[in-house]
């Protein structure tokens, strides 16, 4: 590791941390040591995402430390991008499989409960009517709401890690990570999406994640909704639109 890198340990350009990272790759344990070192703080403000679900903060810094060595190892220095910019997503995606794997995904059991009527309820109709019933016919059953009826679905599906392996190729598995690196080298800036997102409201946001996240038509998602295929249309331009605006700001 280069003497004068070790002597600035304050702070450290763009430059030294690539390579330092690229001194790592290449078997210097002293340098993987000294940016896991570095990046502690970095782990930590992961790990107050995770907070008060029910695991010590201590286990998932521990697990966030793992998705910091597997970023500074996996890293492509050809990547215009900052390694924290890196490294923030594959730490999360660390914590969030040892959550998965661990079956302890909280969700309400109030929320539990409307999934099982909704489950019930959706068997039930599906029988009487030949077909599958729409989120609006389930909902006006239950006399709830339909973002009630999608809600209850999606939180009894299991969330994904980055890290899940999707196939392997010869032995070698490939990730959902791997592939979305695969389809966009600069996948990195996808990040910003989530501030844009979270200024969106319930309804807007459920339609982004059945338009763009399940791939879903405009007839699909406006099926699921209760809704007209050109209401869901006009919905859509307004949240892209509305998200172009925050992210330009």
């Amino acid at each position: 590791m280069d003497v004068n890198v070790k002597k600035n340990k304050e702070s450290l350009t763009d430059e030294q941390v690539k390579q330092l990272i690229d001194d790592s790759q290449n078997g210097d344990k002293e340098a993987r040591d000294f940016l896991v070192e570095k990046n502690l703080r970095l782990v930590w403000s992961v790990v107050q995402r995770f907070i008060n679900r029910g695991y010590d903060p201590d286990d998932l810094f521990q697990i966030g430390s793992i998705g910091l060595i597997k970023s500074i190892d996996k890293f492509d220095l050809s990547y215009d991008v900052r390694f924290s910019t890196y490294a923030v997503p594959m730490i999360i995606g660390e914590i969030q499989r040892f959550i998965r794997d661990d079956g302890s995904v909280k969700v309400s059991r109030s929320l539990k409960e409307t999934g099982n009527r909704v489950r019930r309820k959706k068997d039930q109709l599906t029988k009487e009517l030949g077909r599958s019933p729409t989120v609006q016919e389930i909902a006006g059953a239950l006399e709830i709401t339909t973002e009630e009826v999608v809600h209850a679905e999606e939180a009894s599906k299991s969330p994904h890690s980055i890290h899940e392996t999707v196939f392997e190729n010869d032995g070698d598995p490939i990730t959902l990570l791997d592939q979305i690196a695969d389809q966009n080298s600069k996948w990195f800036e996808k990040i910003s999406l989530q501030d844009a997102i979270r200024t969106l409201s319930e309804r807007e946001r459920l339609i982004v994640y059945l338009r763009y996240y399940k791939d879903q038509t405009q007839t699909e998602v406006a099926e699921r909704l209760g809704i007209s295929q050109v209401q869901v249309s006009r919905l859509e331009k307004k949240i892209l639109k509305e998200m172009k605006l925050n992210m330009d700001t």
